[in-house]
């Protein structure tokens, strides 16, 4: 062995490690939007919309969701139309 290098540490004969990595398996994201070939988002149709937008008030994200960058934008700016023409709220009344 060079100077600059060392043996491991646990060289004891054990060749499984001592913590093992747990696997997260997660299902791929899709844009739901391209799947249905959607061109333009319509802010009018605030049911589609409602499912984009937390009890809070706040936008969901794209890498929540898994709407594309293109579909993303549009998404926003539907949602923020619709607010503005009260069709949603902007959020919504506490509860309890």
């Amino acid at each position: 062995m060079k100077n600059n290098q060392h043996a491991p540490a646990n060289s004891g004969g054990s060749a499984a490690p001592k913590y093992q990595k747990k696997f997260y398996f997660s299902r791929r994201k899709y844009c739901v939007f391209c799947k249905d070939r959607v061109k333009l988002i319509d802010y009018k149709n605030y049911k589609t919309l409602e499912n984009f937008v937390l009890e809070t008030g706040k936008i969901l994200p794209a890498r929540v969701t898994g709407t594309c960058y293109y579909h993303q934008k549009q998404l926003s700016k539907a949602i923020k139309r619709a607010r503005h023409m009260a069709f949603m709220k902007f959020v919504e009344p506490k509860r309890g």
